[in-house]
């Protein structure tokens, strides 16, 4: 007992807390004088536990558990309190030794998300000590605690997939550092847990393996029972295991890259990036293109992360060619990186392995895995990666302003232009020539003049040739320039050089002509000389295949591709010897072999235009290659000679539409896009030809197409008028993936930001034009074609998904404040476009609705303070500045929404109680879209409407009313689905209980939907169960053929027996009369009101629902209205009360005989009202008149 009080008062000591009673004591401020005591305290308790021994273990371990329960959750008192444990923990033998961890393993578990992270702490502190000798005297179960394999595998990695985003980054980062452990033990136990594919591991927390999410419930059934003694603290153990093996570890941490918490995806990157680094598993293109995916993460924090854990992992394994790539397809892109720090930080990597190691070639070493790991990477940017370049010569761009490249640098890369480097020293000696002058010259025209009299030369290697030449070019001597000039001319004319080489040939001798000229208009002289013979030549060769007779035979494809290639380049330097002759030989070659019939009648049915320049032409049949690259050089020639693109550009538009080649359309489309920058208002009006390519049926061009309209999109060379906003964001359903997650990324990190209300904009609008809803005034009223309202359709029930998918990708990228009046915009828009008969409510109108109550019904409409649910675990305790943005967010939250509950009572119920009396009546299908959305909001405004219809309680039960039928008829369904799929699996005909009437009956238990696809549009409403159901094509149901709707009174009465039969105790009259209590007014009394709403006294949940066969109490199939009177209802809100049996008992199932049959009459009901008990009982006939019911006050 001295013990216990000596303790527990040393124990606020070691935990370096005030002194004092309450279970709640401040912390002391960690400075040495504090230190100083915790250390003695540590020492007294080691003394007297090695002086006292097995008196001092229960004590001990009482300490250790008090130690773990009142630890203040802050980092630096939670590392104290480790160490301390640890080391008093290692005073206990191997049997207290082994129950403690037992017991720790336990609190590991905990629904208290502070304890689990405690834990984490203890079981580092733990790693770091040596594992302990096995001890024969345990048991098998014992022996596991003592070994570092448990503490690795069950305490750590167990909770790398805790509920609480905090506990899974401690686990996480915790796991990373036991894979930088040295001991042995350590290392073994994590290779035993990703390499056991056979031999599996159990790890308990993992409670669910599809989702690896932990749920602190499932941890412990009972929280800890901490008693303000100092006593022992019992833990229940739950016995919640998963079985994981390598892959699915690996599979996990994936998933925890991608974890929606910051330093949750920043703490799973360093545990792969040691998985990998450690070679503990071999490295897989999946693993890999995560931390690739990473260094594009939002947050800045991880891209750094990523960053670091690529570039390490590079490092270490130098020699992978899959984590070459992955680094470079990680890190090159990130130097465009929009956070300047993000973009140091990949700089510094590309300088730390590509720039850095590059020797004198006579000091390279293949063995220096640094030097080698350099050449390596940059060859892959002249081959595989190659399309990187563009983002690297961002990066050289930048160094050179830094002045990077110094004369020793580019003297070792020099070095290397005639060794087994020639490519990628040609490659970096083109991306540094432009910043740095100090080249060798002679060198370099050396190098040229052996490549050019080469046959088989490299085109890679030639191209950045030229590029350096081009670069030094105002560094030459004249007479080095001529010379130039005239050896790269005649090298063009003889067409040896390879297509990919014309561009930067041509652009070279632009530079070299500069250089030599020392002004502009000589320059320009010279210019026309040099490219005017290259134009005149290869005019030559396509005159002679294309205007004789026997050319076309002598067609050398290759050759004319080329001729027409360098015409295209070299035209747009000299456009003044570009003659009309060209521009009529290119088209000829255009001209398809399509007759003039056929080019007239296109898809849509327009005509030709008159400036068709091709029709002349019909006949030629030149090969597609040709063609595609003749489009090419048609475009360069527009692009100098204004007239011809104003005769060309119908023609372009019609090829898009009519040419069954990619690489024409692809072609003419760039042409195109290319135009419009140049002549904008000439091609405008053929934007929407342009955006016709997003519905091409090649992949290829639809993203093509995505790049090119976002360019101009951004440069605002094209606007968001007429159909352009709608074809574009129909790419995010696109049927391949790629597109639409291209889509996806030009809309929201490119265009969006440019103009932040886009979305919103347009949003009303999508709603009519994916519904092809062409009749209200203002919106979907620009002009289409037949083919393109066929291509871009997405009306009818088949693509209410796709429309869905849409709606919700705006609405999700909304601001809060867009948010808020997106709700009201709609309602005023298009339902109160309805109640105001400005729109006819009609099966078309259906569709429209339909997707407008699914859209106002979307969690994704709502208010993201709103939506998000306060996490307790979310960020630990001691993050002053979290703790402060979690006050300000609820306060934020309550405020918006009382005022969004404001606004929806006062601008939307008026509206939406409107139009569904309208529904009702003309028995719209999209009345069950209406009643889910109702359904929907009442669980967020409950209280707000019940204040707004405080003035008008019998409107509020007439809705109850509805609203409950309405929740019946979909557990019927449900039922109903049920038993379907059990008579199809057992093959049986349906028992007569489920058995559809032949007859004119409306079952309730059977779906009313092909009840109301026979019925006429003006017809009478049915009841609000049949009115509620829509048809559906996904759940096949038997046909009911000729039934005739209960009315909403002859449900009345219907709910009036179901209730009599289940309180068989009570008085038949009180049953009944209580039961038509719930009779709503009949149609013409309710078409009246203007408003009507659910009854706020009792939440409709629809849990004690019976599957009703029929009106028994209705008893002729010609009875199709039933009322009580001249418009006026018995409505009271307080229901009789029933019997606790009823409610709970299962409801009894009543056989009924079909009406139909003439021996079996219906049975009739007496039902006597409590208003006129002195009547005598008669029997509910059609024909029979009542007088108004009265309420029971």
């Amino acid at each position: 007992q001295i013990l216990r009080c000596v303790f527990q008062r040393i124990l606020n000591v070691i935990l370096m807390l005030e002194s004092g009673a309450g279970s709640r004591r401040p912390v002391l401020a960690i400075t040495s004088a504090v230190l100083s005591a915790r250390n003695q305290a540590i020492k007294f308790i080691s003394s007297v536990v090695d002086e006292l021994k097995e008196v001092v273990f229960p004590v001990l371990r009482i300490l250790l558990q008090h130690i773990c329960t009142k630890v203040p959750d802050k980092a630096d008192y939670r590392m104290y309190a480790a160490e301390a444990l640890v080391n008093l923990l290692n005073k206990l033998p191997c049997i207290e030794f082994a129950d403690f961890i037992a017991w720790l393993y336990k609190y590991s578990r905990n629904t208290k998300a502070a304890y689990r992270v405690f834990a984490l702490d203890v079981a580092l502190a733990l790693l770091d000590v040596p594992e302990r000798n096995l001890d024969s005297s345990l048991s098998l179960d014992q022996q596991k605690f003592l070994k570092h394999k448990f503490l690795v595998q069950d305490v750590v990695f167990g909770r790398c997939s805790d509920k609480a985003p905090v506990v899974r980054s401690k686990a996480l980062s915790s796991f990373a550092h036991c894979l930088e452990m040295k001991t042995a033990a350590t290392l073994e136990s994590i290779q035993d847990l990703l390499q056991s594919s056979s031999d599996r591991t159990a790890l308990g927390g993992n409670t669910n393996s599809a989702s690896l999410i932990v749920s602190a419930e499932a941890m412990s059934n009972h929280p800890l029972k901490t008693l303000p003694t100092f006593k022992t603290i019992e833990l229940t153990d739950s016995s919640d295991t998963a079985v994981l093996d390598g892959k699915e570890v690996m599979a996990m941490l994936r998933l925890r890259a991608g974890d929606e918490k910051t330093n949750v995806r920043k703490s799973a990157l360093q545990v792969f990036m040691n998985i990998l680094k450690h070679k503990v598993v071999p490295c897989t293109e999946e693993d890999l293109s995560t931390l690739e995916d990473r260094c594009r993460d939002p947050a800045v924090s991880v891209r750094k992360q990523a960053l670091q854990s690529i570039t390490e992992l590079l490092v270490s394994q130098h020699n992978n060619v899959l984590v070459q790539k992955a680094w470079l397809n990680g890190v090159v892109p990130v130097v465009m990186d929009t956070e300047s720090s993000v973009q140091e930080k990949a700089l510094d990597c590309l300088d730390q392995l590509l720039l850095q190691h590059i020797k004198y070639y006579n000091k390279f070493r293949s063995e220096d895995g640094k030097q080698a790991l350099a050449w390596d990477l940059l060859t892959l940017l002249t081959s595989e990666s190659q399309e990187l370049n563009r983002y690297l010569n961002k990066a050289f761009h930048m160094w050179s302003r830094q002045s990077k490249f110094t004369s020793t640098f580019i003297n070792n890369v020099m070095s290397h232009v005639e060794t087994e480097h020639a490519v990628p020293a040609w490659m970096l000696l083109a991306k540094v020539a432009g910043s740095s002058p100090k080249l060798d010259y002679s060198r370099i025209i050396e190098s040229w003049d052996n490549v050019s009299r080469q046959q088989n030369m490299s085109a890679v290697t030639t191209g950045h040739m030229l590029c350096v030449i081009g670069h030094v070019a105002k560094h030459l001597p004249k007479s080095t320039c001529e010379r130039l000039i005239d050896n790269i001319k005649c090298w063009l004319r003889e067409s040896q050089c390879p297509l990919e080489v014309i561009s930067p040939a041509v652009e070279t001798l632009q530079k070299l002509c500069h250089a030599y000229a020392d002004v502009l208009e000589e320059a320009q002289e010279l210019l026309n000389q040099v490219c005017g013979d290259l134009v005149s030549t290869c005019e030559s060769y396509i005159s002679s295949i294309v205007l004789k007779e026997d050319g076309a035979e002598q067609l050398q494809e290759d050759l004319l591709v080329r001729h027409l290639f360098i015409l295209g380049e070299a035209a747009q330097l000299c456009p003044a010897k570009v003659e009309k002759r060209i521009f009529l030989l290119i088209q000829s070659i255009l001209a398809s072999s399509v007759t003039e019939d056929q080019l007239s009648s296109s898809r849509d049915g327009e005509e030709i235009p008159a400036s068709q320049p091709l029709s002349q032409f019909r006949g030629s049949a030149m090969p597609p290659v040709v063609r595609a690259h003749a489009f090419i050089t048609l475009g360069k020639l527009c692009l100098q000679h204004e007239d011809l693109a104003k005769k060309c550009i119908a023609a372009l538009a019609r090829e898009l539409e009519m040419s069954n080649d990619v690489a024409v359309r692809n072609n003419v489309v760039i042409v195109m896009c290319d135009l419009c920058i140049r002549y904008t208002s000439m091609v405008d009006r053929y934007v929407p030809n342009i955006s016709l390519c997003l519905k091409d049926p090649n992949p290829f061009i639809r993203k093509q197409t995505l790049i090119l309209l976002t360019n101009l999109l951004q440069e605002e060379f094209v606007k968001w008028r007429d159909c352009l906003f709608f074809r574009f964001v129909s790419v995010l359903v696109d049927p391949n993936p790629d597109v639409a997650r291209f889509g996806e990324f030009c809309l929201v990190h490119l265009l969006l930001k440019r103009n932040p209300v886009m979305f919103s904009q347009h949003f009303i609008e999508c709603i009519f034009h994916f519904n092809s809803y062409e009749k209200h005034e203002k919106y979907n009223r620009f002009p289409q074609s037949v083919r393109a309202k066929n291509l871009f359709s997405l009306k009818g029930k088949d693509n209410k998904e796709k429309r869905m998918r849409i709606y919700r990708f705006l609405l999700d990228h909304f601001t809060d404040e867009q948010r808020f009046s997106i709700t009201t915009k709609i309602s005023h828009s298009i339902l109160a476009c309805f109640v105001d008969k400005v729109l006819p409510l009609d099966l078309e109108a259906s569709e429209l609705l339909s997707d407008t109550f699914a859209v106002l019904s979307c969690k994704e409409i709502k208010l993201s303070t709103m939506r998000s649910k306060c996490d307790e675990d979310v960020q630990p305790d001691e993050d002053e500045m979290a703790m402060a943005n979690a006050v300000m967010q609820a306060a934020q939250k309550k405020l918006i929404s009382q005022v969004q509950k404001k606004n929806f009572v006062e601008n939307i119920i008026p509206i939406i109680t409107s139009l569904k009396s309208l529904m009702e009546q003309k028995r719209i299908p999209a009345l069950r879209d209406l009643m889910n959305y109702l359904r929907e909001m009442m669980q967020d405004y409950r209280n707000e409407i019940k204040d707004f219809f405080a003035v008008d309680k019998q409107l509020a039960a007439e809705l109850e009313y509805d609203m409950k039928k309405y929740e019946e008829q979909l557990a019927r369904e449900k039922e109903s689905d049920k038993e379907q799929v059990l008579a199809a699996q057992a093959e049986q005909p349906p028992s007569p209980e489920t058995a559809v009437p032949s007859g004119g009956w409306n079952s309730n238990a059977q779906s009313p939907v092909s009840g109301r696809r026979s019925l006429p549009p003006g017809s009478s409403p049915s009841s609000v169960a049949s009115e509620f159901t829509t048809p559906s094509a996904d759940v096949p149901r038997q046909p009911l053929f000729g039934r005739r709707p209960a009315s909403l009174s002859t449900l009345a009465i219907l709910n009036s027996a179901r209730k009599a039969m289940e309180a068989r105790s009570q008085q038949r009259s009180k049953s009944v009369g209580g039961s038509l209590s719930a009779v709503s007014l009949p149609p013409s009394a309710a078409g009246s009101k203007q408003v009507s709403f659910q009854s706020l006294n009792q939440q409709s949940t629809g849990e004690n629902v019976s599957v009703v066969g029929r009106a028994i109490s209705t008893p002729e199939q010609t009875i199709n209205d039933l009322t009580f009177g001249a418009g006026v209802s018995y409505i009271s809100l307080t229901h009789t009360p029933e019997k606790k049996e009823a409610e709970d008992e299962p409801r009894d199932i009543i056989c009924l005989t079909s009406p139909e049959k003439p021996l079996s009459l219906p049975r009739e009901w007496k039902v006597e009202s409590p208003a006129r008990k002195k009547s005598s009982h008669v029997p509910l006939r059609r024909s029979q008149r009542r007088t108004p019911l009265k309420p029971e006050n």
